[in-house]
């Protein structure tokens, strides 16, 4: 079974945080970063070269994989902001309807510009997925 190749490890958020070239994106990080800072309690940790994530839960799949990953992240990726909901988007049905401009992926969701989502919806959302994993964990 191979290694996952993205890990947590001590490179700098901030260093990668402002080598972001659009202006725009690099506030954007900043922002996510203080938001999801504030929804965690966690200090943001670069896990692999590009995605800063908060926090870590443990998962355990059926197949006997294991590991840990962060409990929310964020990457700002050439086309989108890349934002990590963990749990999923089933849970979200409404809010997505009322976030504003995104798409979705397995456990991402995209937007160009936080100005093109409602920051409430966003937090709520994160937050939900924050709890969840959490307590998940914590029945484990």
């Amino acid at each position: 079974m191979s290694d996952l190749k993205t890990k947590k490890n001590d490179a700098s958020v901030l260093e990668f945080i402002n080598k972001v070239e659009d202006e725009q994106k690099r506030k954007d990080c900043h922002e996510i970063m203080e938001m999801m800072k504030e929804i965690t309690c966690e200090e943001p940790k670069m896990w692999g070269d590009s995605i800063v994530g908060f926090g870590s839960y443990h998962y355990k799949y059926a197949t006997g994989r294991e590991g840990d990953w962060f409990l929310t992240g964020f990457s700002p990726r050439k086309q989108n902001l890349s934002l990590y909901i963990m749990s999923g988007f089933e849970h979200y049905t409404s809010l997505l309807s009322n976030l504003g401009k995104h798409k979705t992926g397995k456990s991402c969701l995209y937007v160009k510009r936080l100005e093109d989502v409602d920051r409430d919806i966003l937090k709520e959302m994160i937050t939900g997925s924050v709890e969840m994993l959490a307590n998940r964990d914590q029945k484990s």
